[in-house]
């Protein structure tokens, strides 16, 4: 696959941390225009006490309008497992396709199954305004986006490169943080190796946006590298190590991790494009399967 990079192209990049979830959303505005996309959006949920709010993506509401900025697209890297994502609530206030990998429906599914979903569950990712395929392109304003697949952490990972910046969602962390990890449905440590070298084939000068940090070691919260960077530096595939290196490590290490703590609530809500399900009368519902993860 040959992919239409542009270098000479250098997008706004605004960074949103929500410190409950760790994970960076993204404001991506086109320089020459007041069109922007948001990347990996945030909805607020106290699994304890089964509340959904908007205080994430409300401050990302007041930014884009006090901006001026019209919203081009809304983007999921892939289905998270550790947050909501707040699509239909900003398309709602400002306009925007949400746009997610075509192997949404691989997730579909899974995860359908996992939760008993009925029939009434599309599994052919109706849920979004447009599937992305490997090498897609889209635009933001005058700028021209493009969709690489890179599967191995989730079936339906795509890192989405604009210009000089690429938001890598789940397959890489900063250098220190290494890689996440590859053992849920559809998962694989090969796979997500294979996707990683893809991305660190991108000119060594591209911006990596990265979709959580967890501050390793006690260093404050950063979210942007570059390739090189990546390739010198990463603690899980940089400098001399082996693909199968990657993989042993990868593999033994996610034997140890526990599930995230809202994988329940993200898989029912994000594989349907951010809208909460609901039961036979309607109302918002979540479903909580046992020994099922």
């Amino acid at each position: 696959m040959t992919y239409p990079i542009d270098m000479s192209v250098k997008p706004d990049v605004s960074a949103h941390f929500d410190e409950m979830t760790n994970t960076i959303t993204y404001i991506v505005k086109d320089p020459n225009s007041n069109h922007c996309a948001i990347v990996d959006s945030v909805m607020d949920i106290d699994y304890a006490a089964g509340r959904i709010t908007y205080e994430a993506a409300d401050r990302l509401i007041e930014e884009i309008n006090s901006r001026g900025l019209t919203v081009d697209w809304i983007i999921e890297t892939h289905v998270h497992a550790d947050h909501l994502s707040a699509a239909p609530y900003l398309q709602d206030k400002l306009g925007g396709k949400i746009g997610v990998g075509e192997k949404i429906m691989v997730v579909q599914e899974t995860f359908g199954k996992v939760f008993n979903e009925g029939t009434e569950f599309e599994r052919d990712g109706s849920q979004f305004d447009a599937l992305f395929k490997d090498g897609d392109t889209y635009m933001i304003g005058s700028m021209q986006a493009f969709a690489m697949y890179t599967p191995g952490h989730t079936p339906a990972c795509m890192v989405h490169v604009v210009g000089d910046a690429a938001f890598a969602g789940d397959t890489l962390f900063m250098p220190d943080g290494g890689s996440a990890r590859a053992d849920f449905p559809g998962g694989d440590a090969a796979t997500l190796y294979d996707s990683i070298m893809k991305v660190l084939s991108l000119p060594d000068e591209t911006r990596l946006f990265m979709c959580h940090d967890y501050g390793p070691n006690g260093r404050a919260i950063e979210w942007e590298t570059t390739v090189a960077e990546q390739k010198a530096e990463n603690i899980h595939v940089g400098g001399d190590k082996t693909r199968e290196d990657f993989i042993k490590f990868r593999t033994e290490r996610d034997e140890q991790l526990a599930m995230p703590r809202l994988i329940i609530p993200s898989l029912q809500v994000n594989m349907r494009a951010g809208e909460v399900p609901t039961d036979k009368d309607g109302n918002p519902m979540l479903k909580v399967p046992v020994n099922a993860l």
